[in-house]
């Protein structure tokens, strides 16, 4: 899908994850559940599951920094998923997936760490033959998106559609998505984008406690 003509930057979460809402709503999603990613993508995610009146969830992602340099994320894991890398920059980096294995055993720790606190024992919701939609609140390099659609059409035993739904992206990144999804709605793509954050006005951290507020309230509609 082409991206819309919007406003940069966006006021903060909620006023993206708004117009985010209304591009959906207009395709008409049959049964669709929205699952965001935390935890920024969580804000986004409120208002979109409330136009489409569809229940919403976490799906827990965790990027894989490289070692010794943990903020370049050479690759992703999602909850339900195996390691996604990125074999490209692990070649640059003289680096195979099995020298990360004991960050991935980190990462993955902490991954069901966060299960736990948002989702307590509750598993995902059943995703089979539903029209999941993955809501972030942008996308820079992609990484922890591409694990979220592949372990979301993991779960789908082949029955089911997949939708990526964010409001700013980098464009070449929205283009090595495509194959990754059914669907993908970009609200914008501009130039010069080096990180999603610079996009809005407001884009403060939120914590474990924001995500299970903005969660709560949900679950008392809207």
């Amino acid at each position: 899908m082409k991206p819309r003509r919007v406003r940069l930057p966006f006021i903060d979460r909620t006023q993206a994850g708004t117009l985010l809402a209304e591009v959906l709503y207009g395709m008409r999603p049959r049964d669709p559940v929205v699952l965001a990613l935390p935890r920024g993508g969580v804000a986004v995610a409120v208002p979109v599951s409330e136009r489409l009146d569809a229940p919403l969830d976490v799906l827990v992602t965790r990027k894989i920094g490289c070692p010794g340099q943990p903020e370049l994320g050479v690759g992703a894991i999602a909850e339900g998923g195996e390691p996604v890398f990125d074999h490209g920059l692990l070649d640059k980096l003289g680096l195979e997936p099995d020298d990360l294995a004991p960050t991935v055993e980190r990462e993955r720790r902490e991954l069901a760490r966060r299960v736990k606190v948002y989702r307590g024992d509750r598993p995902l919701p059943e995703l089979t033959g539903r029209n999941v939609i993955v809501v972030d609140d942008g996308l820079a390099t992609g990484g922890t998106a591409r694990a979220a659609l592949r372990a979301v059409r993991a779960r789908q035993e082949g029955s089911g559609t997949v939708t990526l739904a964010v409001p700013v992206a980098a464009a070449d990144t929205v283009e090595a998505l495509r194959r990754e999804a059914a669907d993908m709605v970009v609200l914008a793509t501009p130039w010069g984008f080096r990180a999603v954050g610079q996009w809005y006005e407001l884009f403060d951290q939120l914590t474990d406690e924001d995500v299970l507020d903005l969660l709560a309230g949900r679950a008392r509609g809207p």
